[in-house]
């Protein structure tokens, strides 16, 4: 499962250093080795950026129909959002990313983000973060193979 930052760029956001990465997600779901799951708060995500900035509409539209039919959506469980409501309380900002955290914990799906922050938070609170694949590490460990 994706973090938004790595789905900005199909709808014409540009992200600092995420060329490597995208190559990488490409490369991999090309060949089918990995399968790439968003959603519905990615894209939520993403309309509150775009909301904010000039955005050319036919780019937004062929980008959000790519997302669509490329990868798989998925939802979060009543324990995930449950789960992402105790650790805002617990002091966490964002509340997206905590359900994109929780839906990947609750749906046993590897989450790619390159937000230390988040992880730092969740190894604070004690949270299993074993779905949470750190960027830096995913490229490590496809350079490996």
């Amino acid at each position: 499962m994706l973090d938004t930052t790595y789905l900005l760029p199909i709808v014409g956001i540009d992200v600092e250093g995420i060329e490597k990465p995208l190559r990488v997600l490409s490369e991999l779901h090309r060949l089918g080795n990995i399968e790439i799951f968003y959603t519905p708060f990615n894209i939520l995500e993403i309309l509150g950026k775009l909301s904010r900035m000039n955005f050319d509409r036919k780019r937004v539209e062929l980008g959000l129909k790519s997302i669509r039919e490329a990868f798989r959506v998925t939802h979060p469980t009543i324990r995930g959002y449950l789960k992402a409501l105790e650790l805002r309380r617990k002091g966490f900002k964002d509340l997206i990313d905590l359900l994109l955290y929780t839906t990947s914990k609750t749906r046993r799906l590897s989450f790619l983000t390159r937000d230390e922050k988040l992880a730092e938070f969740l190894r604070e609170v004690g949270e299993d973060i074993t779905t949470v694949i750190l960027e830096e590490d995913f490229i490590k460990q496809y350079k490996e193979q």
